[in-house]
């Protein structure tokens, strides 16, 4: 190979995303949505949106990742066309402002910690939901905490995401591929 030939280099970066969110107070009922899925029956959480944890903490893991701010700095309080939102839209968006960013999607892995709902009977649904909405392969686990700590005693549910995006330059002039 000459040279003075340009080759496409592959840069990956990885980010990591974590969102919590505390059970609705029960004399202020929520529907709870996670992982992209509504669970009837199920107490939801609050906040500013609907309180998908998964789909935030994947969300966050895209933005930290292309070093372009966090849910906070695109959807925050501040913007109050945001009230409401489902996790869905919001990681559909975040996907979106990536790729504008000049960054390709690889993946997303979430692991969420918490007593309920069951996730594993509806894992596929999930990851089908959030897959479609990142336009790249969502996965989701979940575990217990064992009783400890605020998840463990019912308060609220966290979640922790990695993503791996990657950016194509051309190599500088004179570099071997």
């Amino acid at each position: 190979m000459a040279a003075s030939e340009n080759v496409a280099m592959i840069l990956p970066r990885t980010g990591i995303g974590v969102d919590v969110h505390a059970y609705a107070p029960e004399n202020d009922p929520q529907p709870l949505w996670l992982g992209g899925l509504f669970w009837e029956g199920e107490r939801g959480l609050s906040g500013h949106s609907d309180g998908d944890c998964v789909a935030h903490a994947a969300a966050d893991a895209l933005f930290s990742a292309c070093g372009i701010g966090d849910l906070g700095t695109h959807f925050g309080t501040d913007r109050p066309e945001f009230a409401g939102a489902s996790g869905v839209k919001l990681l559909g968006e975040a996907a979106r402002i990536v790729r504008a960013a000049g960054f390709e999607i690889g993946n997303v892995a979430v692991q969420f910690v918490a007593n309920r709902p069951k996730f594993g009977p509806r894992r596929e649904e999930s990851q089908r939901v959030l897959s479609a909405a990142a336009g790249a392969s969502v996965s989701v686990t979940a575990t217990t905490s064992d009783g400890l700590g605020f998840t463990g005693r019912g308060e609220g549910i966290s979640a922790v995401a990695t993503a791996l995006v990657y950016a194509v330059a051309a190599a500088p002039p004179g570099d071997a591929a």
